[in-house]
């Protein structure tokens, strides 16, 4: 029989009270489901903000970890053209030495220029006869 009466009695509809509380009570739960829309719209706002704030420093640490490494590269290179040039500039000095030399000059002038001193006789050998008596 208990069955019977709950059956029946949710068939009902229930009249709301309209009084002053009743109506500050409606009025109260909707400003807080308003607060709560207002709320999660503020949050997700912010929340896209984070993640777009969050992208931008990644990508400009990822771009700036690229340039650094290209001028680390650049840096390597010109390390290495900087020796290339030292090594440059100790064998023309020491050519410049060897320059301000008068029998280095006089002996240089002799093998390039075939210049002679009087009575010295020139004989030049050609370079490939040499290569083929070489190979033999």
């Amino acid at each position: 029989m208990g069955l019977k009466r709950e059956t029946k009695a949710e068939g009902r509809e229930v009249t709301s009270i309209r009084n002053d509380y009743v109506r500050s009570v409606e009025r109260q739960e909707q400003r807080q489901k308003a607060h709560k829309v207002r709320l999660f719209r503020r949050l997700s706002v912010f929340g896209l903000l984070v993640v777009l704030t969050s992208i931008w420093i990644g990508s400009t640490l990822h771009a700036q970890s690229q340039t650094l490494s290209e001028k680390e590269q650049l840096h390597k290179e010109a390390l290495v053209t900087l020796q290339e040039v030292e090594q440059e500039q100790e064998k023309l000095k020491e050519q410049i030495v060897l320059l301000n030399d008068d029998e280095y000059l006089a002996k240089l002038a002799r093998k390039e220029y075939f210049l002679s001193e009087d009575g010295e006789i020139i004989f030049t050998v050609p370079k490939t006869e040499e290569k083929a008596d070489e190979k033999e």
